[in-house]
């Protein structure tokens, strides 16, 4: 017999779901919404659904929005001549938020990871390819840079070498260029703490100084 009133465990597992987040601090975070006099159970609850029920995928790059086309999609000083492709709707914010990048963006929803089933089936390539045409039917000049930001992992850079090859005909006829963020060192790193591949990618970025 549970200690515990049926409603107090499901909430426990519903919290227990979420990603990074274990079984004590799920129950934590239940019992802070118990203890709150401010009805925050409420309300988490009702932003949830409102949630649920008014967000959708932007039809052209995948970004949750509000909207069939989302705000960045249908913002005309985006330069649609640079696609970014991402893994995640959080990339896009992280991006935004630097406000350094000023072309649109494509979520693939993922990366190629054998490991864990997930294909290039699993993946929105289809769209990708759709978008990327899309976009250079908009472009006078007939020329597109496709910016490869996912993240730099083996399964990232494996995702960045299918998104190649998936535009090698472009890239050879020279109406595209694909490029891959340049990854290396932080700053305030340590060279004997990194890891091959961060060594690898920083040999490759180097710059004059």
């Amino acid at each position: 017999m549970s200690v515990l009133p049926k409603s107090v465990e499901n909430v426990i597992t519903q919290f227990s779901r979420l990603p990074g987040v274990g079984p004590k601090s799920a129950a934590r975070m239940t019992y802070h919404y118990l203890r709150s006099p401010n009805k925050d159970a409420s309300k988490l609850a009702n932003a949830l659904i409102d949630m649920d029920e008014n967000i959708c995928f932007c039809s052209k790059c995948y970004n949750v929005s509000d909207k069939e086309v989302c705000d960045l999609c249908s913002n005309l000083l985006r330069k649609n001549s640079k696609l970014c492709i991402v893994e995640e709707p959080l990339d896009v914010v992280a991006f935004e938020n630097s406000a350094i990048y000023d072309g649109v963006y494509f979520v693939l929803g993922g990366v190629i990871s054998p490991a864990e089933g997930i294909g290039a089936e699993d993946l929105r390539f289809k769209q990708l390819k759709e978008r990327a045409d899309e976009l250079l039917e908009e472009l006078e000049d007939k020329k597109l840079e496709v910016i490869v930001a996912t993240n730099p992992s083996l399964e990232g850079e494996a995702t960045a070498s299918y998104i190649h090859d998936i535009f090698e005909k472009n890239i050879k006829e020279g109406t595209m260029i694909v490029s891959r963020l340049a990854m290396g060192l932080p700053t305030g790193a340590d060279l004997e703490y990194a890891d091959r591949l961060t060594l690898k990618r920083a040999l490759e970025g180097r710059r004059s100084i």
